[in-house]
């Protein structure tokens, strides 16, 4: 496998306060999962995956971030509350290549490293979700990092 250039915080720097794994949330998909090719995201756009893991649960819903041959992934959970960043993608507000905004508290985070930029999620950020490109060209979601390995800001 080809790593695709995604964000993730190094293995021993802290992450932003609240910014749980996205490992630990309801529903994450197991590494592997395949989440679609490059040419399913529009360059420049923020568009929402829903990933089913297993027959009747809900599925896990990310944002995947495209900028050229680069691919950001967020869990879509607003760090400063818990809610989605939206709930379906018309609902989305993003500034591309820039920028993400909650739609219900409008807390806005950066488009390459998910860290707030404004509103009350200061010093937190979205919860990044590596992604790797097989050699079939399919964008999969990569390994889980041991969560020990994790220092988180108190």
């Amino acid at each position: 496998m080809v790593a695709v250039r995604a964000t993730m915080f190094h293995l021993n720097s802290p992450m932003p306060a609240a910014a749980t794994p996205w490992f630990e949330l309801p529903h994450a998909p197991a590494p592997g999962t395949v989440v679609g090719t490059l040419a399913d995201f529009a360059d420049g756009a923020a568009t929402m995956a829903e990933l089913v893991s297993a027959a009747g649960s809900p599925p896990f819903k990310m944002l995947v971030l495209r900028q050229g041959d680069q691919v950001h992934a967020f869990a879509n959970r607003c760090s400063h509350f818990g809610v989605p960043l939206a709930a379906r993608q018309a609902q989305l507000i993003y500034t591309p290549l820039k920028s993400l905004t909650c739609n219900v508290h409008y807390a806005r985070y950066a488009w390459r490293t998910g860290a707030c930029e404004a509103g009350e999620c200061d010093g937190e950020a979205l919860s990044p979700v590596p992604l790797v490109l097989d050699a079939h060209g399919a964008l999969r979601v990569g390994c889980a990092p041991d969560a020990a390995a994790f220092k988180t800001t108190p």
